[in-house]
Parts: structure tokens; C-alpha cells; sequence
């Protein structure tokens, strides 16, 4: 009888009508979907069929054609059920065999043999990553998987990419992929969102003086270039100059603030940027703002003399191992916060550290297995005992410290984080910080009004901006609230926003009318949904939501409550890029 497959071409395989080769023929192309697998034929099958089998299924493909697939697998599938094992047995009355433990879970002859296979190939993984000290949270990066799975369909005889390969040719490919791919997709969501202009300096491993160029929108923060300033002076005119060119570079519609730290330079060249280009702002970064807030309040005399003792004992258990052991045994095994040398909510982080763990360190100092010690006896052991055991002051104090900071710590949370756009919410963080203060020292005066001028000095002289006012009043979380107040600095900081950024005249009226709308709830505004979702929806995704019957008012309040008010996406460990930035 004879084979009906016998004769059987390319073409007779309903397969090629859903697919096509590209690149050099060994990867083939959904006509459906336009994803690219390896594989061959076999595994586009799946993937029109849906199966998920060792490919993601099709989300385009006709239900008609998914059917088709299911039956040709299917029947595939009966054929290799009738092969016959070389103990002359069916595969499927094996697979009845060894079904475990009563459990609905299968495990053919193919099984078995591969999961030795596996652990083999996981060992040879695992340890790459062991001999070249990489860190365990890698086999969670998505690309680690693509990497595996390209491998695997590539096969046999692959041959990975040479040292060469990896440091010029490839990497700069990539880096033409992300600029091509990655970034015209963000550029698509910054002419509707707006995008902030982030800036930081840094030293690399070589001392040369490199800037780094980012840009955030509610899509995240993209990383666009670097520019060795090793040769040129840090003053007012060269720093405007290198963020103007870059902001011609990004589009300057596209462009709704620059955010930079409070240097002054940098708030000259921030004024001057202003100046050229009308409808763009400059802001200091809110998180090195607050950071020098803390570093005001560490100064008054009670919180400079609580933090050196708070320093003297973290050093002095950290620097003696056997100290640090018998701290650990004590506390349960928790660490102490120590005060890091440029981030100083670190240094009150530590003293929350220290009053969370009061027990444990009392514990120790009395312990008789101190006592027993060389340790007790010297006098940096005394005088590290004597502020956890002896003085009482210093606990008092402890609280006292705070009682002012803890509310501020949280600001700082807020704006250092990337879990969403910040600026509809610091406007009225700082308030809620300063009243909550005040609430801490049960209203005494004489005890929180030197914490209020300091926020208050930095708060006016660097922080608050129109931008800042201008979000707050847009927020639905707050302005629907009943103890919202829209008072003069407000209202000045909004319709200065509303100028800079609607420079038509048509416009600005148009939006007034509006701000009316939204302000008694009216048209959309006043939809039970949208009522319902005021507190639970992002600020910018609100509007997306509700805010179509005012296009105008709804353009400008999603440029605005998109936007980040920090530039900490730019300190971020630059290691890995000073690695790669040495081939450019």
C-alpha cells in the first residue's frame, strides 16, 4: 500500500498560506500576527493552533483557521500515539503505566529521558552564572528566556557570538534597534502626554566627567544619550547650549519640563531655557529639594547631637564583627540602618532603625556575654553602651527628631518613586507633612514653627512652582474633595501655566470655559463613574477617561499630571553602562 504522503511538496502544506521565511530563511513569520519564530514549520502549527505548546499563541488568527490547525495536530498527534516503544508495547498504553501517584500529570518515555537532559543543561546555566558572580534575579529577566529559547530552536552546531561581536558590532546594532524600535514607540505617547527632560552628571571609572540624558513619561523613563563634558566648563551658558540641543533633538513639543538639581548654574540655564523657548518650564529635582530640607533640620542643635550618637553607635557595632554577631542575636537578626555620607534621610532612617530595635540594643549592652567581654571594657565599648543604657535623653530625643521627619520621609517616598506620575499629588503632600507635624508636637508652637520655615524657605525659594499648583487644581482627588481651597497662589500658578502653555488666545479661552465645567462637574465630569473613580484612577488616566468633552482642557491637564518631579531616575548605578559606554 502505498505512502499518501509519498510526492507530497511545500506547497501541498496549508501551513505556507499563513506564513512566510525572513531574514535568512530560518525563522518564519505570522502573515497573522507578524511575529517571528524558529522552529520550522511544526511550531507555527501550534502557534496558529493556540496550543501554547512551546510557542505564545496566535491572537490574530481566524477561528476557522485555529480549527483547521487543532484537527492537523490532532491527527499528528494520533499517529506518533501508535508508535510503538522498542519493548513492543503502544506508547499510550505506557503513558496509562506511569501515570503518578493518581495524579492527572503524565510523564512519557520523551519526558523521562529530557528532565536528566534538563538538569544537565541547568547545571551548565547555573554555572556560568556562579563562575562569573551574576546575580540570581537574571533568570527572571525576560530576555534570559528569549536568549534560551533562541538557542534551542536554532539547534545544534550554534555557534554564540565571538568577543568581538559582542563589544562592537552587535552591541551597536542594538543600540540602532532601541533608538529605531524602542524609542519611536515612546515618542508615538510623548506628543500626546508630554515627556520630562531629565539631566545628571556622574564620574566615570576613567574620571572623565560624563552627563547623562533621560527622558520620563507615564510609560517610564528612557535612557537617550550620554555626552563626555570632561572638556567643557559647567557654567550657566554651556549647560543651556547642551539642553538645548537636546530638547531640539527630543522636539520641543513633545518637551513639557526640564528637571535638573537646584545648582546654580543650573537654575540659570534653567531660566534661560525658559526664556527661548516659551512654553517650556524648568524645575529642581522635588527629591534633592527635600534632601536639603533634611539636611536644614539636621542642623538644629537636638537632631545634630542625637544623629552623632545615633553615628557612634552604628559605627562602633558594625566596626567589630563579634560586636555586630551578638547585635544580630539579640535583635532577631535585623539590621541597623546606617547613616550614608550624601542621602540624609538616611541618618534619620536610622534613627527610626535604632528605636524600632531599643530592646534588642539594651538587651545587649546588659547581656552577660558583653559584660564578659574585652569589648566592655575599652572605652569605645563604654561610650556606646553608655548612650543605649545610661542616657535617657537620648531616647527622648530619638522621638523627638521624629516626630518631624517621618511626615517629610514620606514625601520623599513619593517623589523618589517611579510607581506613578508625582506631580498631581506634592502640592498637597507638603501641606499634609507640614500639618501633620504640627499634629506631632500637639500643636506647641515653639516646637514645630522652626521645622515649618525651613520647608517653607525651600519650599518657596525652589520648589513651588506653577506646575506644582497647576496639578494640584487638576487632581479630581483633591479638587472634589470638600476641604479643597483654591486660594490666590494657586490660582496664580494655574492660569500661569495655562498662558505658558496655550500661547493662542482662542485657546485660553477655550479652556477657561471649560475649567468651569470641570470644576462644578458638569458634562462627563459629573458621571456617577467618573465620581466613582476620582480616587482611584491615576490623575492623567481620569481625564483620559472622562475629560473628552473638553479636548482642550483635556490635552493640557494630561501633559501636565503626567509628569514626574524628580530627576532620581537618573541616579541609578552606572557601572554596567560605564562598561558599555567605553566602545562609543
Amino acid at each position: 500500500m502505498g505512502d499518501k504522503n509519498k510526492g507530497k511538496t511545500k506547497q501541498d502544506d496549508p501551513t505556507w498560506d499563513h506564513c512566510v521565511k525572513v531574514g535568512d530563511g530560518k525563522k518564519l513569520q505570522c502573515k497573522h500576527c507578524n511575529n517571528s519564530y524558529w522552529g520550522g514549520v511544526f511550531r507555527i502549527k501550534n502557534h496558529l493552533a493556540q496550543t501554547r505548546k512551546d510557542v505564545a499563541p496566535c491572537k490574530n488568527v481566524p477561528n476557522e483557521v485555529c480549527d483547521v490547525f487543532k484537527q492537523i495536530l490532532g491527527e499528528s498527534n494520533k499517529k506518533e500515539d501508535d508508535v510503538v516503544s522498542c519493548d513492543g508495547e503502544n506508547e499510550r498504553d505506557l503513558k496509562t503505566k506511569m501515570m503518578l501517584g493518581g495524579k492527572n500529570r503524565v510523564n512519557t518515555l520523551n519526558t523521562l529521558w529530557k528532565k536528566g537532559d534538563r538538569e544537565s543543561v541547568c547545571k551548565d546555566i547555573c554555572r556560568f552564572l556562579y563562575a562569573n558572580a551574576l546575580p540570581f534575579n537574571l533568570v527572571k529577566s525576560p530576555y534570559f528566556k528569549t536568549m534560551l529559547e533562541s538557542v534551542a530552536s536554532f539547534g545544534p552546531g550554534f555557534k554564540p557570538p565571538s568577543y568581538h561581536e559582542a563589544r562592537c558590532n552587535l552591541l551597536k546594532k542594538e543600540v540602532e534597534a532601541i533608538k529605531t524600535d524602542l524609542l519611536e514607540k515612546y515618542k508615538v505617547e510623548w506628543k500626546k502626554t508630554g515627556c520630562t527632560l531629565m539631566s545628571d552628571g556622574w564620574s566615570d571609572g576613567k574620571s572623565r566627567s560624563i552627563t547623562n540624558f533621560l527622558i520620563n513619561s507615564p510609560r517610564g523613563t528612557v535612557f537617550l544619550k550620554s555626552v563626555d563634558t570632561s572638556g567643557i566648563i559647567k557654567s550657566a551658558d554651556n549647560l543651556f547650549l547642551l539642553l538645548d540641543s537636546v530638547i531640539e533633538e527630543i522636539g520641543e513639543n513633545n518637551v513639557v519640563q526640564v528637571v535638573t538639581d537646584s545648582a546654580s548654574a543650573y537654575v540659570k540655564a534653567g531660566e534661560m531655557l525658559m526664556a527661548k523657548r516659551k512654553k517650556l518650564f524648568w524645575s529642581p529635582c522635588a527629591a534633592h529639594c527635600l534632601n536639603l530640607i533634611l539636611s536644614d533640620i539636621g542642623d538644629i542643635s537636638i537632631h545634630k547631637d542625637t544623629i552623632c550618637k545615633a553615628r557612634k553607635v552604628t559605627v562602633y557595632i558594625y566596626r567589630h564583627s563579634w560586636v555586630l554577631n551578638l547585635m544580630r542575636t539579640h535583635t532577631k537578626g535585623r539590621e541597623l540602618i546606617r547613616p550614608g555620607a550624601t542621602r540624609f534621610a538616611t541618618s534619620y532612617l536610622t534613627l527610626n532603625s535604632l528605636e524600632e530595635n531599643k530592646i534588642g540594643l539594651r538587651a545587649m549592652f546588659g547581656s552577660e556575654e558583653w559584660q564578659r567581654s574585652n569589648y566592655s571594657r575599652k572605652a569605645e565599648g563604654e561610650k556606646a553602651m553608655n548612650i543605649i543604657l545610661a542616657d535617657s535623653e537620648f531616647w527622648a530625643a530619638i522621638k523627638y527628631c521624629l516626630k518631624s521627619i517621618v511626615p517629610l520621609v514620606k514625601v520623599l517616598r513619593l517623589v523618589d518613586g517611579d510607581a506613578k506620575p508625582a506631580m498631581g499629588y506634592i502640592f498637597e503632600a507638603v501641606d499634609r507633612a507640614k500639618d501633620q507635624i504640627a499634629r506631632n508636637y500637639n500643636g506647641i508652637q515653639k516646637h514645630y514653627k522652626p521645622i515649618w520655615d525651613i520647608i517653607d524657605e525651600r519650599w518657596a525659594l525652589q520648589l513651588h512652582r506653577p506646575l506644582h499648583a497647576a496639578a494640584y487644581y487638576l487632581n479630581p482627588r483633591f479638587h472634589y474633595n470638600p476641604e479643597f481651597n483654591a486660594y490666590y497662589e494657586i490660582k496664580r500658578g494655574l492660569y500661569e501655566t495655562i498662558q505658558k502653555m496655550c500661547p493662542s488666545p482662542l485657546e485660553r479661552e477655550s479652556v477657561d470655559k471649560q475649567l468651569d465645567l470641570f470644576h462644578n462637574a458638569e458634562s462627563m465630569f459629573g458621571m456617577d463613574m467618573a465620581i466613582q473613580m476620582r480616587n482611584k484612577k491615576q490623575p492623567a488616566l481620569w481625564w483620559e477617561s472622562f475629560g473628552g468633552g473638553c479636548k482642550e482642557l483635556q490635552n493640557l491637564a494630561v501633559r501636565i499630571l503626567s509628569l514626574t518631579c524628580s530627576a532620581t531616575g537618573c541616579e541609578r548605578n552606572w557601572s554596567t553602562f560605564d562598561q558599555v559606554n567605553i566602545y562609543f
